[in-house]
């Protein structure tokens, strides 16, 4: 039982590795994110700021890489321009803009007063 975890671990590290090499936008996200970081502990966050913040950041790296998936298995199932290829990949796209935009919004609540 312990080899099948091992195993699946083995296979979300190499998911994770494979968004960081492949998608420049979720090296974008990452800077950002260690960015962020450093400000946060440059202005002293409280542990709630610092829950929000890792939240915000995990959910963007998480659309990201959600959207990857998408767009990989429209790319899987077809080559040719198809509507619905289009709005798949668009929804996808537009959730992690989304994610992006409210984690913008969001450190702007907590970093702007302390600036």
């Amino acid at each position: 039982m312990f080899h099948r975890h091992t195993i699946s671990f083995k296979h979300a590290l190499s998911g994770i590795g494979y968004a960081f090499r492949s998608q420049p936008n979720f090296r974008i996200h990452c800077a950002v994110g260690i960015v962020v970081c450093i400000a946060g502990w440059l202005l002293h966050l409280s542990p709630i700021e610092w829950a929000i913040i890792a939240f915000t950041i995990t959910w963007v790296l998480l659309s990201e890489m959600i959207n990857t998936a998408v767009e990989s298995m429209v790319d899987l199932i077809t080559n040719d321009y198809r509507k619905e290829a289009k709005i798949a990949k668009d929804v996808a796209a537009g959730a992690v803009f989304l994610g992006a935009l409210a984690s913008v919004v969001i450190a702007a609540i907590i970093f702007i007063p302390k600036l």
